[in-house]
């Protein structure tokens, strides 16, 4: 029940927000995080647990004031995603500003593949579109598979709307495709900031313990791809800022795991620049560092 409920809810989030003004949606978007942020529910409380290692010197005022920009942050996040696919290619084209972007197009044009790295900052869907819409340069990523599948269809029609492959996170064939593109100077985007899996590289994150995806350094160091953290933010204007940060270099020596872990250390550090900047935008409601985690999940 449950998960028909979710894919409900979803479905009536594409047919029905997108089709709303702007600024109409913009308010609901602030009315429905605020009152979610009034419920205090687990949700929240997570996120405001991992804006105090963010923020070890915030206050409960502090944290509090964090939250709730959090949350409208988020519901920003997904109203935007809701109508991204009604908007039109000016407006897609005017909602995003990175800086940075010569590490991109410089590594696509001398005929590299490129990895864009993200954490749970921002809009990355809109980023993506942006890229398809800007640059001319489609890409690969690869989405959990969710439950019901009906609700995994309707991501990965969205995202493929907006111009992504979108390969699906179990079945063990998408790193071989991701690697095929990347040799073929394709561009690959991971979102990388969490992963609570066996293969996770432990890194330091805001001076405790965490698990990130080792995919993105393991794929570079196979094909020989540019590795570039991204990082993003919402300010008070419509458009959304962004940065393309230096490439991770893959280390001269050491065996694959060491340089693994040292390439997957300095995204964390990447990522962890972005989040300081603005905390607000970081969409972090679960579970992260390790020491939070419940017995079982650090199996």
């Amino acid at each position: 029940m449950n998960e028909r409920l979710s894919d409900a809810l979803y479905g009536l989030g594409w047919s029905t927000v997108k089709k709303l003004p702007e600024p109409v949606a913009v308010r609901l978007g602030q009315t429905l995080a605020d009152t979610a942020w009034k419920r205090r529910g687990k949700g929240v409380l997570r996120l405001e647990a991992n804006l105090a290692r963010v923020v070890p010197d915030a206050g409960p005022e502090r944290l509090a004031e964090l939250s709730r920009a959090g949350m409208r942050s988020y519901l920003r996040y997904w109203m935007e995603s809701f109508r991204l696919p009604a908007w039109s290619e000016t407006r897609i084209k005017e909602g995003f500003e990175p800086e940075g972007l010569h590490h991109l197009t410089d590594g696509l044009a001398a005929g590299k593949g490129v990895i864009l790295a993200l954490p749970h900052l921002g809009n990355w869907d809109l980023a993506g579109a942006w890229v398809t819409r800007n640059l001319g340069v489609p890409f690969t990523t690869v989405a959990e598979r969710l439950k019901p599948e009906t609700l995994y269809d309707r991501f990965v029609a969205y995202r493929e709307g907006l111009g992504m492959e979108v390969l699906p996170h179990t079945g063990g064939s998408a790193f071989g495709t991701l690697a095929r593109r990347l040799r073929a100077g394709g561009l690959v985007c991971l979102v990388a900031d969490r992963d609570l899996s066996a293969s996770g590289v432990e890194v330091t994150f805001f001076g405790d313990t965490a698990r990130m995806p080792a995919g993105p350094a393991i794929l570079a160091q196979q094909t020989g791809a540019l590795l570039l953290p991204v990082t993003l933010w919402f300010d008070a204007t419509p458009v959304m800022k962004g940065r393309v940060h230096p490439p991770v270099e893959v280390p001269e020596t050491g065996a694959r795991a060491e340089k693994t872990s040292l390439m997957t250390q300095a995204l964390a550090d990447a990522f962890a620049e972005g989040i300081a900047d603005h905390p607000e935008d970081w969409h972090m409601l679960q579970r992260l560092w390790l020491a939070d985690l419940e017995p079982r999940e650090q199996s």
